[in-house]
């Protein structure tokens, strides 16, 4: 019996074709571009140095106006050039850098530095933001590496990757300690998200308390994300504290999850502040009362009194699903009052806010984005680390925020007149 075997040839095959799938992939822009990079740069910083000296090289200095009679001044020398390397979009390349010794008014001399081209630096800032973003994405630094190795030339390595992120570390030092006493804020959206953490080699679930201030102008600004043991009235009087402690002024308006701790906090740092709970979190706690059988039944009448167009039909809407509800299933009837008037403070704002002003969605929609950005890390290395990421997702652009829905009548104050509870 004869035995023919064809994996020899298939695997011949395979790898003669994998050898010249790259083949065709040669760009000749980006490779002219490229090539081109060194040049540009260090004409750019000769042109630099060009005006700082007043003159080009082997050239002569500057005339004054014809006929003033007076002679240029001497501001310097050069002296030679060193060789930098420098990484960037465009790759890994060499480049000469003059150098140059610029007279003082003292008679002396000092080193000329480029503002373009700084002491020490390797890299552009496109290259940091490039190796920042992707760290930030939930990458760790071994996949940040092998990602960016053909943009680079292979000139990242995780030396590199955690100097980045130690610039970062410097940036959210500050950003948590900077004033508050010039932002024009008139609203706070307060919430908190869990995420995983290791803490003492052990996964342990940990909360990131998230304000978000809005301005006069309507603009979402993130003002505060600390990383805590759990959302206590304790942890968020740290966080209410700290805001206050940097100049914070006292808002208009909050908006707020419902979370006990929250509250009592709030109580206690701004006790006469307007208080409006999520309405999503709400509809949320009355399906938590009741069984399946009776969710669509209580979101449609819960939604006929939240989104009705005005004060009086919200009052009359309400009115009837309590009445409804403590004779169905009382429990649902029970978590609507609860709430009191505070889940209808929107009703006290001009109607063009309501949208913006019934939830803590702007937050919501953060807590999604960074979620999805580190679903690739089940557990994240430290709870700074978690905090650092959320605020990075913003301060590097990769999250933007908007306008509030109706900002146009932000100064409008609230009305002094909470919602009729009666049944």
């Amino acid at each position: 019996m004869k035995t023919v075997t064809t994996t020899p040839q298939l695997l011949h095959s395979t790898t003669e074709s994998n050898s010249h799938l790259f083949d065709d992939w040669f760009d000749p822009i980006e490779t002219g571009i490229r090539d081109r990079v060194r040049g540009l740069i260090e004409e750019m910083i000769r042109g630099e140095l060009d005006t700082a000296l007043s003159r080009p090289r082997y050239g002569r200095l500057a005339e004054h106006a014809e006929g003033s009679g007076v002679s240029a001044v001497v501001t310097g020398h050069r002296h030679g050039s060193r060789v930098r390397t420098l990484t960037g979009t465009f790759g890994k390349t060499e480049i000469a850098v003059p150098r140059a010794r610029l007279n003082t008014s003292d008679g002396k001399t000092t080193e000329w530095k480029s503002q373009s081209l700084r002491n020490y630096q390797r890299r552009t800032v496109a290259a940091d933001a490039l190796i920042a973003g992707a760290y930030l994405s939930g990458t760790n630094t071994r996949r940040v590496r092998r990602a960016l190795f053909a943009l680079f030339g292979g000139a990242v390595g995780k030396d590199t990757v955690s100097r980045v992120w130690r610039k970062v570390k410097g940036d959210w030092d500050t950003w948590n300690s900077r004033s508050l006493s010039d932002e024009p804020i008139v609203r706070l959206i307060l919430d908190g998200t869990v995420v995983r953490v290791r803490l003492d080699r052990k996964a342990t679930s940990i909360s990131l308390l998230v304000v978000i201030g809005v301005r006069e102008d309507g603009q979402k600004v993130l003002l505060a994300i600390k990383q805590m043991g759990g959302e206590s009235t304790e942890a968020w009087r740290t966080v209410l504290d700290d805001l206050v402690k940097r100049g914070l002024r006292r808002p208009e308006l909050l908006i707020v999850d419902g979370g006990t701790g929250l509250e009592s906090a709030i109580a206690a740092v701004w006790d006469s502040v307007p208080v409006q709970r999520c309405t999503v979190h709400k509809h949320r706690n009355l399906l938590a009362h009741a069984p399946e059988r009776l969710h669509e039944e209580i979101t449609d009448d819960y939604n006929e009194m939240i989104y009705a167009e005005t004060r009086e039909v919200i009052e009359k809407h309400r009115k009837a699903f309590i009445r409804k509800w403590r004779l169905k299933h009382e429990a649902v009837a029970n978590s609507l009052e609860e709430a009191g008037d505070r889940l209808f403070t929107f009703t006290r704002l001009p109607p063009s806010q309501w949208r913006s002003a019934r939830t803590t969605n702007a937050i919501e929609r953060l807590h999604e984005e960074f979620k999805r950005r580190i679903k690739t890390q089940t557990v994240l290395p430290s709870a700074d680390t978690a905090a650092m990421l959320f605020w990075a997702l913003l301060a590097s652009g990769q999250i933007n925020m908007r306008k509030v829905d109706g900002w146009q009548t932000l100064a409008t104050k609230p009305i002094d007149q909470p919602i009729e509870l009666a049944a």
